[in-house]
């Protein structure tokens, strides 16, 4: 018997071979497990096994009352994004060709009522919500957990028959894997950081769906009660799966990778679930996930330390309150403010500095295209904010974009050339000033943005953005209230199944 990682041992067996004089031979395959077992004999835990045990320890009755309202706004707000983003191209084609493949009725499609796979229902669900750039993201990268850990945890929910309490515990559980795999990032990252912003091989070449593939994982392994070896193995594949190119930010492609980052998980947790395995060192080992992705040294640190109440989605969730690029939302605040302060109409405002770790964005002065461009353009948010003294949900309005006052003032926005020296805590802060034509100055800076951790989300704006966005799928007045009440007091919900009928149109 080999001793150590036991679920390996069927496979390990199948993979030797005896000779004549009984001297045993591996296969490839067999020498890769026996050196992933041999590991684990010696004490070396995989990290994966080690992530694991922490986030299966997570219990309804230890969540802190911020980790529970915090894992209850991602799901308000999560469906409001997905309301915006059930009519955009990208997702009616996915859509409609998961429909047309049909399958299993396991789970519910958000505004449709039909039922498919679970993993359909969970790709095409976290699409809706990613489509429109409205969803959630964690302040020190540009990761957007939350849609993932919706998508996938009503769908598996509502497979299993999950609870209210089952899913929340699977959200908290799901947002600080996926937390901490960002945090092993920027550890290990060779790259330059802001604020503990991630800025390594991520912001170099690989979208962000490569961390928030781990939450849904984590989150489908929790609703399925996978063991830690299991749950451990279902992250290992998840590690070897995920993907995806930054370049993609300005076009359909974004959101086909929150598609396939729920994909990703809820395959890999099912697999598991049916003695599925990998290596088990996928995470920390020479050519691993870590050091693929990181582009140096892995260190697995972060995916080790104890837990305590501290929880990640306590810490550094950040709800969106306005569209687009979640960077750029504290530019924008910061000069809605300067605005509003300098009273001054847009033909008396002769340029529009930006300072803070984003403001290079605003070399680029020409008019967005069209909606994708505007909402990841830091010059357009500020020329609106500066037109409007204002900023919102109606900004991701074609119709907005091409105004002539606003074409003008993009024109103005440039890197200020001489910024106050500042330390800001986050990657996102920015210093805005706005210099009108008498020579009068007026400034605003703003760190962590309106509706993150740090500054503490209210359930106001949560139901701002809610009421906002989610007539966009025709659902009646009455049962938009019924659904947010529900979210409210979700520890409440019998089966996910229960809730999600409401969701239709």
């Amino acid at each position: 018997m080999i001793h150590g990682y036991n679920s390996n041992e069927p496979m390990l067996r199948r993979n030797l071979l005896l000779d004549s004089n009984h001297r045993i031979h591996f296969t490839r395959r067999g020498f890769l497990i026996f050196s992933g077992a041999t590991l684990f004999a010696q004490a070396q835990t995989p990290s994966a096994l080690k992530l694991a045990r922490i986030v299966n320890s997570i219990r309804y009755d230890s969540l802190t009352p911020v980790a529970e309202k915090h894992a209850k706004m991602i799901l308000a707000s999560t469906l409001a994004s997905a309301a915006a983003g059930s009519s955009i191209g990208s997702v009616k084609i996915v859509r409609d060709l998961a429909k047309d493949e049909g399958g299993k009725p396991e789970a519910t499609l958000w505004f449709d009522r039909v039922k498919l796979p679970v993993t359909a229902a969970a790709r095409v669900n976290a699409m809706q919500s990613d489509a429109s750039a409205s969803d959630d993201s964690d302040l020190r990268n540009v990761a957007h957990i939350g849609t993932c850990l919706t998508a996938v945890g009503l769908a598996m929910g509502e497979r299993v028959g999950a609870s209210g309490k089952d899913f929340l515990t699977a959200v908290v559980a799901g947002y600080e894997a996926a937390g901490r795999i960002g945090e092993a990032l920027a550890a290990s990252s060779d790259g330059q950081r802001n604020g503990g912003a991630i800025s390594g091989s991520i912001g170099r070449g690989f979208h962000a769906s490569a961390i928030v593939a781990f939450g849904g994982t984590v989150a489908a392994g929790r609703l399925l009660k996978l063991t830690d070896e299991q749950l451990a193995q279902a992250i290992s594949t998840t590690a070897t799966t995920v993907g995806g190119l930054s370049i993609s930010t300005n076009s359909w492609a974004r959101e086909y990778h929150a598609g396939n980052a729920a994909l990703t998980a809820v395959n890999s947790a099912l697999a598991a679930s049916r003695g599925y395995t990998v290596n088990p060192d996928m995470l920390e080992s020479s050519g691993g996930f870590l050091r693929v992705f990181a582009g140096g040294t892995a260190d697995a640190r972060a995916l080790e330390r104890p837990l305590k109440d501290d929880y990640q989605i306590s810490r550094y969730l950040a709800v969106k309150l306005v569209p687009g690029a979640h960077a750029l939302h504290p530019a924008v605040e910061a000069a809605v403010n300067a605005a509003r302060e300098s009273r001054a109409g847009p033909d008396q405002v002769a340029k529009i500095l930006v300072a803070g770790p984003q403001s290079a964005l605003a070399s680029s002065s020409r008019a967005p295209k069209d909606t994708i461009e505007a909402i990841h353009s830091l010059p357009y948010y500020l020329a609106s904010a500066v037109a409007d003294k204002d900023f919102g949900w109606k900004h991701a309005d074609a119709v907005m974009i091409k105004r002539p006052e606003v074409v003008r003032l993009m024109g103005l926005v440039e890197q200020d050339p001489a910024p106050v020296a500042r330390r800001y805590e986050w990657g996102w802060g920015a210093t805005v000033t706005l210099v009108l034509k008498s020579g009068a100055r007026f400034s605003s800076t703003v760190d962590a943005p309106r509706g993150s951790a740090p500054r503490g989300i209210d359930w106001s704006d949560i139901d701002a953005k809610y009421q906002a966005l989610m007539p966009q799928v025709g659902m009646d007045v009455a049962r938009r209230n019924d659904v947010l009440r529900m979210i409210q007091a979700f520890e409440s919900v019998g089966k996910v199944g229960q809730f999600v009928s409401l969701l239709g149109r």
